[in-house]
């Protein structure tokens, strides 16, 4: 695995700081996966996005962030701005329609050029969302920030409440820059390359299945969980490590790689997390939720693909 032939993925809290011209010290060199502190961008470029979002709906996140968030951070929502609408058999966040999110993206204040960088308060695991879908729409320059909120509270940096309502912006979008996965495509990736279920472990053996309609993975598909991509702090483990993680399930440079989750959101995660890693891979955005509802498409137990 080649730790350096992915773009940059992460930002840490102290270049973000730095960026908004606050005094914070950090290291001096970036380590892999992580963008440096120069250049740094403008006040007007630097663009900065709360994604925070509970898949089980037991918190509002626009309400969180009302409370106090990342100064001049954009809230973004998650069924709003970042998924699509149609039916059961194509999961529960679809992708967005590309015109449609092109105007999000608009909406969101982002211009040509715009550094952009995008948390949340659940170890990356809703922004990485958004991190994908801006990647895809051609967004060069998107950076998920290493720890979140909690990590910007961890440093005694401000927070600040209210709405922030963007100027609306003119980046033109490019759909179809990530590598996306079928159902098709997920079915058969396990025959010559490895796919990765991001779910809990409980969810991928089919001992429990809070959302969707059937328990279970896709046959084949190997267990490998988002939460342990980030370590006891929130934190992504170091590049090294998770090249290290990924190539004991199965990961190696010949194969291709997908992953895929309960709908889309935290399979971005690990897209992400491969990503540090220096391996590019592929999400399949219906994930298990398209699966499940969709009659004939066969479903494993247990803890073997």
């Amino acid at each position: 695995m080649h730790l350096a032939s992915q773009p940059p993925v992460l930002v840490s809290v102290g270049v973000l700081a730095s960026w908004q011209g606050r005094d914070h010290t950090g290291p001096a060199a970036s380590p892999a996966g992580f963008v440096g502190r120069e250049p740094a961008p403008t006040e007007e470029t630097l663009k900065i996005l709360d994604v925070r979002w509970t898949p089980l709906g037991s918190g509002n996140g626009h309400e969180e962030y009302l409370r106090g968030h990342i100064p001049a951070a954009v809230y973004v929502s998650m069924g709003s701005h970042l998924a699509g609408h149609y039916g059961p058999r194509e999961g529960r966040h679809p992708l967005p329609d590309p015109a449609r999110f092109g105007d999000t993206v608009r909406m969101l204040g982002l211009n040509d050029g715009d550094t952009v960088v995008v948390y949340d308060d659940a170890h990356g695991t809703s922004a990485a969302r958004a991190w994908w879908l801006l990647r895809h729409a051609g967004v060069e320059k998107v950076y998920l920030l290493d720890g979140g909120l909690s990590a910007w509270r961890a440093a005694n940096l401000p927070l600040q409440a209210g709405d922030v309502i963007p100027r609306p912006g003119r980046a033109r979008t490019t759909w179809g820059q990530m590598p996306v996965l079928t159902m098709d495509d997920a079915a058969v990736l396990p025959e010559d390359g490895v796919l990765l279920d991001a779910r809990a472990v409980e969810r991928y053996r089919g001992e429990a299945e809070p959302l969707d309609p059937q328990a279970g993975h896709i046959p084949g598909a190997v267990s490998a969980p988002t939460a342990d991509n980030v370590d006891e702090s929130g934190h992504f483990r170091r590049a090294g490590d998770l090249a290290e993680r990924f190539r004991a399930l199965g990961v190696d440079d010949a194969g291709v790689v997908g992953a895929y989750c309960g709908s889309g959101v935290s399979a971005a995660h690990q897209i992400a997390a491969l990503h540090v890693a220096g391996v590019p891979a592929a999400l399949y955005p219906g994930s298990w939720s398209a699966w499940s509802n969709t009659p004939g498409r066969p479903v494993a137990t247990g803890e073997q693909p």
